[in-house]
């Protein structure tokens, strides 16, 4: 039997609000087990939403790539913000009127999603702005658990940053935490914490697949970006502009009975299959794609399969590799020469920091 959890936005007290103006961070993936989304559970209690800020894709879901630009809320008349692109920061003087920062969007648990990386920036505004941020937590959907070495300094992007592990198992109220520690401030957080959750993946809770991008429609397509989306740094399609992206993987000049056989001496328990895709947008739009369709279940690693397959595709003479761009993803320094070291690390020193920032206890 699946669990019932609820996330903060579920147990919120609306009354403590309704003294103080506030600015929303959100985005369409705040809305609570019915469905109903933040602001419009706000402006229905006559909570003074004074100002709304929304990370990449926007408060309306815009595809990858599409520019964001600020405007005037068509049913409230709020003024929304983009923080992501050509403002990345959150200045004091868009905040002169906060009271109180309110913070809910469902990210996914890995260190590439740039949501986390708005939520780094809000932490920080709200230390230099002395304004409260309060976070209503959502459950982390890989569960509370840990994989691929710390992200070193020195390859800090919006892709990867702050020394987090790729999936750093973290709901989003113990990432806040996290980045207070992280960057030493002095900021008020109040997490409102989920109820239920003791660190199951979404597979074993009961509620729906909150969409947290356009490209991650399913948990399906989540645990495969995990590791595929190391091929964002290639030539090879994994499956942007087609009705499965990041479970299918190829290119036009792939052998996909080859490539099957090879992948299945690797992981022989693993269910996939060959498969010819024709994207729609992205790369080779248009042209059809041999390669591989991954069915998943949460307990196959994709980090490993990401790796298998690097190997493999070193034998075509076709395959190109962005370095810096793969390095940022994965982690680690010349990764293409030294790509053990995303499957082989020691987060202990990880594991000592995050102790004090936990807020939930693993189910035995």
């Amino acid at each position: 039997m699946k669990k019932r959890v609820l996330n903060g936005i579920d147990v919120l007290d609306i009354e403590k609000l309704k003294a103080s103006n506030i600015a929303l961070v959100i985005n369409y993936s705040s809305v609570n087990q019915k469905g109903e989304h933040l602001l419009d559970i706000l402006m229905r209690s006559a909570i003074k939403v004074v100002r709304i800020f929304t990370p990449e894709h926007g408060l309306f879901l815009n595809a990858d790539g599409q520019k964001i630009e600020d405007f005037i809320h068509p049913r409230y008349r709020i003024p929304v913000t983009s923080i992501y692109g050509s403002r990345f920061t959150l200045d004091c003087d868009l905040l002169h009127d906060v009271d109180v920062v309110i913070y809910d969007i469902q990210d996914v648990g890995l260190r590439y999603y740039t949501f986390i990386y708005a939520l780094a920036e809000v932490v920080k505004a709200c230390a230099k702005c002395r304004k409260k941020l309060v976070v209503l937590d959502r459950f982390n959907p890989l569960g509370r658990r840990f994989f691929g070495p710390r992200i070193p300094q020195t390859l800090n992007s919006i892709v990867g940053a702050y020394e987090l592990p790729v999936r750093y198992g973290l709901s989003t109220g113990e990432l806040a935490l996290y980045y207070k520690k992280f960057f030493g401030l002095d900021v008020e957080i109040d997490i409102i914490k989920c109820v239920g959750w003791s660190g199951e993946d979404f597979s074993k809770i009961d509620t729906f697949w909150n969409v947290p991008s356009p490209n991650l429609p399913t948990f399906s397509s989540l645990i495969c970006y995990a590791g595929l989306c190391l091929f964002e740094a290639t030539n090879l399609s994994v499956g942007r502009g087609t009705t499965k992206p990041f479970e299918f993987i190829g290119a036009p000049w792939l052998d996909e009975d080859e490539m099957y056989t090879y992948l299945k001496g690797k992981f022989p328990n693993m269910l996939f299959r060959k498969r010819q895709f024709i994207p729609q947008f992205r790369e080779y739009a248009y042209q059809v794609c041999n390669g591989l369709e991954f069915v998943p279940s949460p307990e196959d690693n994709f980090f490993e399969v990401a790796v298998a397959i690097l190997e493999y595709l070193q034998g075509y003479e076709q395959f190109e590799v962005n370095n810096k761009r793969i390095d940022m993803l994965a982690g680690v320094e010349n990764f293409m020469e030294s790509k053990d070291q995303l499957l082989n690390f020691n987060l202990n020193d990880y594991f000592e920091f995050i102790s004090d920032v936990l807020l939930y206890k693993n189910e035995d």
